[in-house]
């Protein structure tokens, strides 16, 4: 059975990481033109950006909501809820009329569609660490909990794969109807998640805690110190994928003058090394502990983050995909063993709420990486160095976070 549930997690998690991350692709090669066709094309992708942060707003929202379900009526039936959301709010936006037709009330509506992704993600991924590591023994959660994150790569490998074959077979139509093919693939996608985890059994772990009544005040009176220290370890693991894939794929189109499809195949092959990566990481967290991978990789991360980017800036294509490759091992091991770090510092009756939250928190900063490098980008006049500035201070958040959690790491009691 936890083999069963890991799977169906990794692949609903897959699914949802997908209808979530093809707003960050679509915002960093079309949306400007789609959507703020008034704008400058810098400026159009700045505000892609902006309504693409605005997802990660909302999750602390959804957080709260979808946690206090998890926590109350349990991990299964929120999860389906969760995606539910998550499907028809990314098929939306394929449906969406853009700025030429409708004007002004096209970037509203994507803003509102945006919101409703965040909120369902709120919840998504807190719930999916829970039902993987609540149905293992306690000496592999670690290695269950990497599973999910499976879903991240996976999700960015569907994305990218579409996108290619679409900027290779109809270049021309990418701006008009083109881009709205992988929205409107979500409506099938959803199908297959509801099928999966209605096949899913609850989780013994939530079966036999004792329910608290408001899981939310429950965790900031009693865990405080858990949560902000849960936030800043997740810090690098989120934000290096929307600060190396969206923001890095506008770079390399913009100011480098790189095809679309060198970009899109640097996030294809960079996915498939972490179907590798992720699993061994895991495995690693189950021998040394999850915290020591989370720190250890982004003490990595922070010591190439500058030379990273130098190599970025004079690249060519084939020396872009293999920078962006090498470049994204070690955030991944801050990625693979976040879950099991998260999951060993929360108590059962309030850790859906708990992880929601803190992962939400942490996704907000992320979520702002891509907008926040372009202001920081334009005001040092596109320096090669500016966004190795913020891969290195995410990095050094998370090792203080990844520190601390080590300390903190609550004893997790056997299964019956």
């Amino acid at each position: 059975m936890a083999r069963k549930t890991a799977a169906a997690s990794f692949v609903g998690t897959a699914l949802e990481s997908y209808d979530f991350y093809v707003f960050g692709t679509a915002a960093a090669l079309v949306f400007n033109e789609v959507f703020f066709a008034a704008q400058d094309p810098l400026a159009g992708t700045l505000s892609a950006f902006l309504i693409f942060a605005m997802g990660f707003v909302a999750r602390p929202l959804g957080a709260i909501l979808f946690g206090h379900l998890g926590d109350r009526i349990g991990r299964k039936k929120t999860l389906i809820w969760t995606i539910l959301l998550m499907g028809l709010a990314t098929g939306s936006v394929g449906l969406l009329p853009d700025y030429s037709v409708i004007g002004v009330w096209a970037p509203i509506i994507l803003t509102v569609l945006r919101l409703l992704q965040g909120l369902s993600l709120g919840g998504e991924w807190g719930g999916s660490i829970l039902i993987a590591t609540e149905h293992a023994s306690p000496r592999k959660r670690a290695l269950y909990a990497a599973i999910p994150q499976l879903g991240s790569p996976v999700g960015t490998m569907l994305i990218s794969l579409i996108f290619l074959i679409l900027a290779v077979t109809v270049p021309d139509v990418m701006t008009t109807w083109g881009w709205r093919i992988p929205f409107l693939l979500a409506f099938p996608f959803l199908a297959v998640a509801l099928y999966l985890r209605l096949a899913i059994d609850e989780t013994p772990v939530f079966r036999t805690t004792k329910k608290v009544r408001v899981p939310l005040v429950s965790v900031l009176r009693s865990q405080p110190v858990a949560v902000a220290v849960a936030t800043a370890s997740a810090v690098l693991g989120i934000g290096s994928y929307f600060l190396m894939v969206s923001y890095t794929q506008a770079y390399g189109t913009e100011r480098l003058g790189l095809s679309q499809e060198t970009v899109l195949n640097a996030a294809l092959i960079g996915s498939l090394l972490q179907l590798a990566t992720i699993p061994a990481f895991g495995w690693l967290a189950m021998r040394i502990g999850s915290a020591k991978v989370v720190a250890g990789g982004a003490i990595g991360t922070a010591l190439i983050a500058f030379p990273l980017y130098w190599v970025i800036s004079i690249a060519d294509a084939p020396l872009y995909v293999a920078a962006i490759l090498l470049g994204g091992i070690l955030p991944t091991a801050s990625w693979a063993a976040l879950g099991g770090l998260m999951a060993d510092l929360f108590e059962p009756s309030t850790s859906f709420t708990a992880l929601s939250f803190s992962y939400s928190i942490a996704a907000i900063v992320a979520g702002f990486a891509p907008s926040i490098t372009q202001a920081f980008g334009a005001a040092t006049d596109g320096a090669w160095w500016h966004p190795g500035v913020v891969l290195a201070l995410m990095s050094l958040v998370t090792v203080a976070g990844a520190t601390a959690a080590a300390r903190l790491r609550r004893p997790v009691p056997a299964l019956d």
